[in-house]
């Protein structure tokens, strides 16, 4: 099908199925939901190839071809072997895709949390029959509690209650310290929840880390010196996250080495907006960590792998 300009793309925006990137047809014009392993596929039609998936016309004639996977090693879940670029549900509650031996997940439940406000003083989550994920519901209480059960939330002001209308001037902004990140190295993720938006709603928010590159030169340590804490990168370096770029380069501090058997670990961190730009022109932006002071320390992760630990060591501070 040949392509016309100038470019004609559907109003509407674009509903894929959770875990299915958005990639632009071979015209360069509109996104599509991109195909998936074993799927038919086109030039219009392209295959997933965040997930290393590629069309390969040999097989079927009339400029249609099927979606297979590069070489890759396969996945072992609980007995199950998943081949590369094959997507899966372990569960209603999780997509999961396996990519040359690891495999990633999304989860297909919300998890925000939520508590007591003046238009909702009783939240409960349950779970209903028939339905995957849980949710919340707002119980009826007495009149003569409403705002009490409230307090947690909002500022304590005799002279009047809270109105429904103006959440945030009455909200106590409450806010957790980040988490450690989800990878000792690379880019990973770290979250901590807060109620700081307009409905005064205790939700999570995320942010990505990199404490080091995995490929990072460590430097010799001095004479004396049992650490290097915050070494930069000679050269000014761009982020790279699910196949996009950052626009801009940037010289990050990251956390070094110890050579007594210690752990190095962001202490002190800043967050700030980092531009990302996509191979399919798209820009999005996402709020990264950026490392201010490292400390060593011996509560290490085991393995150095922060998944496979008991290791719930966090930043003291978020400073901007």
């Amino acid at each position: 099908q040949a392509c016309t300009y100038p470019c004609q793309c559907p109003s509407q925006p674009l509903q894929c199925p959770a875990g299915t990137s958005q990639v632009l047809d071979a015209c360069g014009c509109c996104k599509v939901c991109a195909r998936q392993l074993g799927e038919l596929c086109s030039l219009q039609k392209p295959c997933d190839h965040h997930k290393g998936l590629y069309c390969d016309f040999s097989k079927i004639h009339r400029g249609s071809g099927i979606c297979l996977a590069q070489e890759g090693a396969t996945c072992d879940l609980l007995g199950k072997i998943y081949h590369n670029g094959e997507s899966f549900q372990p569960t209603c509650k999780l997509q999961c895709v396996c990519m040359d031996g690891a495999i990633g997940c999304i989860p297909l439940c919300s998890d925000d949390l939520r508590l007591p406000s003046p238009d909702c003083p009783n939240p409960r989550r349950v779970k209903f029959r028939n339905k995957c994920c849980e949710e919340w519901i707002c119980e009826e209480g007495g009149e003569e509690n409403r705002f009490e059960t409230a307090m947690a939330v909002f500022r304590e002001d005799p002279s009047r209650k809270p109105e429904l209308n103006n959440l945030q001037e009455n909200c106590l902004v409450q806010t957790t310290e980040w988490s450690a990140c989800s990878k000792s190295c690379g880019m990973g993720i770290s979250a901590r929840v807060t109620n700081d938006n307009p409905q005064c709603r205790l939700e999570k928010e995320t942010r990505l880390c990199m404490v080091r590159p995995c490929d990072f030169p460590m430097e010799k340590n001095k004479k004396g010196k049992k650490c290097v804490r915050t070494p930069k990168p000679r050269q000014s370096l761009h982020f790279e996250f699910s196949g996009c770029s950052s626009t801009h380069s940037y010289r990050p501090k990251f956390c070094g080495s110890c050579t007594d058997g210690r752990c190095c670990t962001p202490f002190l961190t800043s967050t700030a907006e980092v531009e990302f730009r996509c191979p399919e022109g798209d820009f999005f932006q996402r709020k990264m960590m950026f490392i201010k002071m490292c400390s060593c320390h011996y509560d290490c992760p085991r393995d150095n792998d922060i998944f496979l630990a008991t290791y719930h060591r966090r930043m003291i501070g978020d400073h901007v």
